[in-house]
């Protein structure tokens, strides 16, 4: 009962240790992230196109919630590696070690911490940041650009529902409103929420007011999700009351989806023959990148331990280069996925693997 007791004194006491320097550690990288970026951006709103700070300020609060999310993992692997470098400069970790109590132990409460943190970065990764994403670019359309719309947007989806029901999905590869051409169209069609027609073209022109795709083919689907030719094309009109440039305003990209949104699209996809690569790999991202929280928390607490002299500055410098080192891994790994060289999957989560098992093994280094 006693040693039961002694082990939720060390998890409260851990714990303790982890969450101030965890704050420290995203308000620090955050900070990183702002002057590297939304700073600059917003000086140059207002120097050089002369929008308000009110204005500034509103796209400022809303590109916030993502690079947040962002330095989650970050704020862990630094957290993890200061409280562990303390506890083992301060000599605890051997205090603790010859009270008969191994170091994985003492890593509990950082693993629960972390998977914490993790559940909360998904949380707010689809909730939070898509629809914060949504609102920072409609402001730079509506109040910003106003009559300066993109010259070329990529991936490009539009949706069309009637009485709750998903009737409609047109994905665009290229749209160029200025221009009034739109480029690799594909376009679903639902009844009764069921999937029944699928057309394909190559190109599509904005003449007259209406829209027309050119060179494709339409298929039926059939009840046994078998996909029949009906005809192809070489000049049809689309029924689609947008113009370019609303079509522009109206498009979603997938960095403003949830997760769910965006598998559904790939899901209505899987059939055309389309490259996929790119958004798999985005999709699964979305799922392992909040989990590297834990992998950097167990790789810092391992580290911190043969790091015993490692103050805030130092410790900072450290975790740069191991999120440095990840995300350089990450973004080799995703080039090869969306390439297609390597399955989705493990293109996402192959950097979380690497980094565990350098994590794993300096932590059974500490256990001994």
């Amino acid at each position: 009962m006693g040693k039961h007791a002694g082990f939720g004194i060390l998890d409260r006491f851990v714990l303790r240790e982890l969450a101030g320097s965890f704050l420290f550690g995203v308000t620090s990288f955050t900070m990183v992230f702002v002057a590297g970026d939304l700073l600059f951006q917003a000086a140059n709103l207002i120097i050089e196109q002369g929008v308000s700070l009110g204005v500034v300020a509103r796209l400022f609060i809303y590109r916030l919630p993502e690079v947040v999310i962002l330095t989650l993992p970050m704020g862990s692997l630094l957290s993890s590696l200061l409280t562990f470098s303390r506890l083992s400069a301060n000599s605890e970790l051997v205090a603790l070690k010859s009270a008969g109590i191994p170091f994985h132990r003492i890593l509990r409460p950082v693993f629960l911490a972390s998977i914490l943190v993790s559940l909360a970065a998904m949380i707010g990764a689809e909730t939070i940041v898509p629809f914060a994403n949504r609102a920072a670019e409609n402001l730079m359309k509506f109040e910003i650009l106003r009559e300066k719309p993109a010259l070329l947007k990529e991936k490009v989806f539009l949706r069309e529902e009637q009485d709750g029901m998903l009737k409609r999905v047109i994905y665009l590869g290229e749209l160029k409103p200025q221009d009034g051409f739109m480029k690799d169209i594909i376009i679903q069609e639902f009844e009764n929420g069921r999937l029944n027609r699928i057309s394909l073209a190559d190109e599509g022109v904005w003449a007259g007011g209406e829209w027309w795709i050119e060179n494709g083919q339409v298929f039926e689907v059939t009840p046994a999700a078998k996909v029949q030719s009906l005809f192809r094309f070489e000049r049809q009109r689309l029924h689609l009351n947008l113009s370019p440039v609303q079509i522009e305003q109206a498009s979603r990209r997938p960095s403003e989806m949830s997760s769910v949104e965006l598998l559904t699209q790939i899901a209505l996809m899987e059939q055309q023959g389309q490259n996929l690569a790119p958004l798999k790999v985005m999709f699964h991202l979305r799922l392992a990148l909040p989990w590297a929280s834990v992998v950097l928390a167990v790789l810092g607490s391992s580290l911190g331990v043969r790091s015993t002299r490692s103050g805030p500055g130092i410790g900072f410098g450290l975790s740069v280069l191991i999120v440095f080192g990840y995300y350089v891994v990450m973004s080799f790994s995703r080039a090869l996925g969306e390439a297609g060289y390597i399955p989705a999957f493990i293109a996402a989560w192959l950097p979380n693997g690497l980094f565990l098992l350098v994590g794993g093994y300096f932590a059974r280094r500490a256990n001994g």
